[in-house]
């Protein structure tokens, strides 16, 4: 039978899940239940990779990334900008102007932070063309 590799990413998956939201965590037992996974896997590549990630989950999760303050602006102007009241019009120069505020934003921001500040604008992006020029049907 082949490896379900889907299968095995969910497990792992949900162990990492409780792992990082259960104070009482069985490392131990965590690993032998994926262990078990891939008992019956001849040894190979997929095999080697399951062990690799089995192994990881003891390793210390890094530190979450601490973002600036510019980061958290360019956020929470692009939370603002999602479509509230108007004609589609209105919404568009809304989100539009969010864009240049968080493109504007993104100029500071350190190397780092620039590219994730970007994309913050590409979900607007595709809002605001949907506005001007829809695509899908409306009721």
């Amino acid at each position: 039978m082949a490896f379900d590799v889907a299968r095995f990413n969910s497990a792992f998956s949900a162990a990492r899940y409780q792992q990082e939201t259960d104070r009482d965590f069985d490392l131990e037992a965590a690993q032998q239940k994926l262990r078990d996974l891939i008992a019956d896997e001849p040894e190979g590549d997929d095999r080697d990779w399951a062990v690799r990630l089995i192994g990881k989950l003891a390793e210390p999760r890094p530190a979450p990334r601490e973002w600036s303050a510019l980061y958290y602006e360019a956020a929470a102007i692009q939370a603002a900008a999602y479509p509230g009241e108007g004609t589609d019009e209105e919404k568009a120069a809304t989100i539009a102007d969010a864009r240049r505020k968080i493109w504007a934003i993104a100029d500071r921001a350190s190397q780092e932070e620039e590219a994730p500040i970007r994309a913050m604008t590409r979900s607007l992006e595709h809002i605001e063309n949907e506005l001007r020029e829809p695509t899908w049907p409306r009721d």
